[in-house]
C-alpha cells in the first residue's frame, strides 16, 4: 500500500504582555511567499479598535473629551458584540472533551513540566474529522461530544469567532490552512467547506519542494508572530504527503493588576524531585479565594478578555491528583457560584517561570477512544482524498511554551498530527505561595481553557 501522510498543525501563543516583549506584533495576512500557491485566501472580520483614553486628553488643558471617547467606545463595544453574538449554550458538550483531554494529556509528568492547548486540539481535530469517514470521523464525533459533522461544524465556527478578536486591546487571532499536492485529485467540496466553514486558506504546490515547504513555514510564522520559529523551522512536508492542515491561535492582552519588579524577590520552589532557586512576583491584593477538599485557587483577570487561574494543591497532594479532582473542571466551568470563596486580601507570590514541553497525542487520543485514524488498514479518509487512496494518522505531537513575568503570560503551543483542598482561610487577608508543584489554565472570556499545564520546575 502506498504510504499517504497528511500533516495537521494546530498552533497557538497567548500573550498578556502589552507589546510581547522581544516579538514583533502579528498583522494577520498571508505571506507574499504562500500567496503564490494560492487557490483562496481567508478573509477575517474586521472590528472597531479599542479606544486609547489619552488620545482624548487635551495636551494642553488636560480636558477629556468625553463625547468623542463615548462615540468610538460604543462603535467597539457593537464590534465586540457583533463578533462575540454566538448561540446560546454554544459550549455544551466542550466541557466532557475538557475535563477528558486535560488530565490525559498532563498527567504522570515525573517531575517535568507539561503544557496542553484544549481548545487548539480541538480545533485541529474538527477539522481531522471533515476530511475522514466512516468509524475514524466517528469517534472523533464521540470524544468531541458532537450529535453529527452539522453539530460540530456549528460549534467549530461559534468557538473560533467567539475567540476573535483584532481590536487593539486584545489581539486573539485564529487561522486556518489546507496545504495540497497539486500532482493529486481531492475532494473539492471538502476543501471548499474548509475554506468557508473555518476560515481556511488553500494552497496548492509541489509537495516536498523546498520552496512550497518555506510557503508553510513562512505561513506558520506570520499567524504565530514568529515566536515559534526554533520549532517551525523544523516542520516540513515530503514528497509523499498528501496534504497539510494547519490550525494557529495568537493571543496578545495584558494583566489587569500587573506585578511590581520591585516587589519581585529569590526564593526556593521545591519541586518533586529537587529544589529551584527562581524570581518570585509578589503581588497583595483583594481578589477571590477559592478552596476545595484538596486545592486551593486564585485567578489573575487579564484586561478585557479571561483568566489565569492558578490551582495548588494542598500539602501531601499531587498535582495528579489534582487533575482527576472534578472540582478543578467545576471551578472553572462556575466560580461565581463556588461555596466556599472568600473576597480578602490574597497576598500571592508566584515564580517568572519559562516552561515548555513536547507531547506525543497518539497514546492519549487512542486513550480517549480515537483510534482508527492511526491503523494503516481501517483508517478512512474518503472524505478529502479521491480514488481509494488510503491513509492513516502516522504522527500526532504536541509542542508548547508558556512565560510568566510582572507584565504578563505569553504562551505558545503546536499540534503536528502525520497521516501515512485546603481549609478555610482567616477573615481578612491569606498567604497564597506557589512554592510548589502546580496548576494553571489561561481561559478565554467565555471560560474556554486556551491552555493548561503543571509547573514542576519553574527555573
Amino acid at each position: 500500500m502506498k504510504r499517504v501522510f497528511a500533516l495537521i498543525l494546530a498552533l497557538s501563543c497567548v500573550c498578556t504582555l502589552p507589546g510581547c516583549k522581544g516579538q514583533a506584533p502579528i498583522v494577520q495576512n498571508n505571506t507574499p511567499v504562500a500567496e503564490q500557491y494560492a487557490v483562496a485566501l481567508a478573509s477575517y472580520p474586521e472590528m472597531a479598535p479599542y479606544p486609547n483614553e489619552m488620545e482624548f486628553v487635551d495636551k494642553e488643558t488636560g480636558a477629556f473629551d468625553s463625547d468623542g471617547f463615548s462615540q468610538v467606545y460604543n462603535k467597539w463595544w457593537e464590534s465586540q458584540a457583533a463578533q462575540r453574538n454566538q448561540p446560546e449554550g454554544y459550549t455544551l458538550g466542550l466541557d466532557a472533551f475538557f475535563k477528558k483531554s486535560i488530565p490525559e494529556f498532563l498527567g504522570n509528568a515525573d517531575g517535568k513540566n507539561k503544557i496542553f492547548s484544549p481548545v487548539n486540539v480541538y480545533m485541529a481535530l474538527s477539522m481531522l474529522a471533515e476530511t475522514t469517514g466512516g468509524d475514524s470521523r466517528q469517534q472523533i464525533l464521540t470524544l468531541l461530544e458532537a450529535d453529527s459533522m452539522d453539530a460540530l461544524r456549528e460549534q467549530a465556527d461559534s468557538v473560533w469567532n467567539a475567540n476573535y478578536c483584532d481590536d487593539g486591546a486584545v489581539v486573539s487571532l485564529l487561522a486556518n490552512s489546507l496545504w495540497l499536492n497539486q500532482d493529486l485529485r481531492y475532494q473539492m467540496p471538502t476543501a471548499e467547506l474548509l475554506a468557508r466553514q473555518y476560515h481556511a486558506s488553500v494552497f496548492s504546490g509541489e509537495m516536498g519542494s523546498a520552496a512550497y515547504n518555506e510557503a508553510l513555514r513562512d505561513w506558520l510564522n506570520e499567524q504565530t508572530g514568529n515566536f515559534l520559529e526554533d520549532q517551525i523551522s523544523q516542520v516540513e512536508m515530503q514528497p509523499e504527503t498528501q496534504l497539510a492542515l494547519a490550525s494557529t491561535i495568537y493571543f496578545r492582552g495584558k494583566w489587569s493588576n500587573t506585578f511590581s519588579e520591585s516587589a519581585t524577590k529569590q526564593g526556593a520552589f521545591h519541586g518533586e524531585q529537587e529544589e529551584f532557586i527562581c524570581d518570585f512576583m509578589h503581588q497583595s491584593t483583594e481578589r477571590n479565594y477559592y478552596w476545595a477538599d484538596q486545592f486551593s485557587a486564585v485567578a489573575l483577570n487579564i484586561e478585557q478578555s479571561g483568566q489565569m487561574w492558578l490551582f495548588l494543591p494542598d500539602k501531601g497532594v499531587s498535582v495528579d491528583q489534582l487533575l482527576t479532582d472534578p472540582q478543578v473542571m467545576e471551578l472553572l466551568e462556575a466560580p461565581y457560584g463556588w461555596e466556599n470563596s472568600k473576597f480578602l486580601i490574597v497576598n500571592l507570590a508566584m515564580p517568572k517561570f519559562d516552561v515548555s514541553s513536547n507531547l506525543s497525542l497518539i497514546p492519549g487520543l487512542q486513550n480517549l477512544g480515537v483510534t482508527e485514524v492511526f491503523d494503516r488498514e481501517t483508517a478512512d479518509f474518503s472524505a478529502i482524498l479521491t480514488d481509494g487512496q488510503k491513509a492513516f494518522l502516522s504522527q500526532a505531537g504536541h509542542g508548547a511554551r508558556v512565560m510568566v513575568d510582572e507584565e504578563g503570560v505569553e504562551a505558545t503551543a503546536y499540534t503536528a498530527m502525520m497521516v501515512a483542598g485546603a481549609a478555610a482561610p482567616p477573615d481578612e487577608e491569606v498567604d497564597f505561595v506557589l512554592d510548589r508543584p502546580f496548576l494553571f489554565v489561561i481561559t478565554s472570556q467565555d471560560r474556554l481553557p486556551l491552555f493548561a499545564g503543571v509547573v514542576n520546575q519553574p527555573a
